[in-house]
């Protein structure tokens, strides 16, 4: 599932392994896991709590507990309330401007009106 996805670079063939990836706990499994630790990317990924109970039952040989870098997934979480904050506007969630150029220009006005109302918000 992992392997089709590619971050594209401005200029040149697309980068084909991040730095690091952040996802919820669905994406927790052990293949997903496994995949992104052959690649040499970091998961910024929390572990569910029944694989961390089976983990624990199995005693030594449940392995190490995954690693989870707090401060990084933090950061995911910016971004979702962003990407919900955007598409709270019915013309970019729907997506009725089928052309680029019109979404883009749907997706710049709403991001100045968010930017807009928390400047905005900040003063008192």
């Amino acid at each position: 599932m992992l392997g089709r996805i590619h971050v594209r670079d401005p200029v040149g063939r697309p980068r084909t392994r991040p730095d690091a990836v952040a996802g919820d706990k669905a994406y927790s499994s052990r293949g997903n896991r496994a995949h992104l630790r052959k690649r040499h990317i970091k998961a910024v990924i929390p572990e569910k709590s029944d694989q961390a109970a089976n983990r624990k039952k199995r005693g030594s040989m449940g392995g190490r507990p995954a690693s989870h870098d707090a401060d990084l997934y933090k950061e995911r979480n910016t971004v979702e309330r962003l990407i919900n904050e955007l598409k709270s506007w019915r013309g970019i969630a729907t997506r009725y401007d089928k052309a680029p150029d019109s979404f883009l220009a749907g997706l710049h006005l709403r991001a100045s009106m968010i930017w807009i109302k928390d400047l905005t918000r900040g003063t008192p």
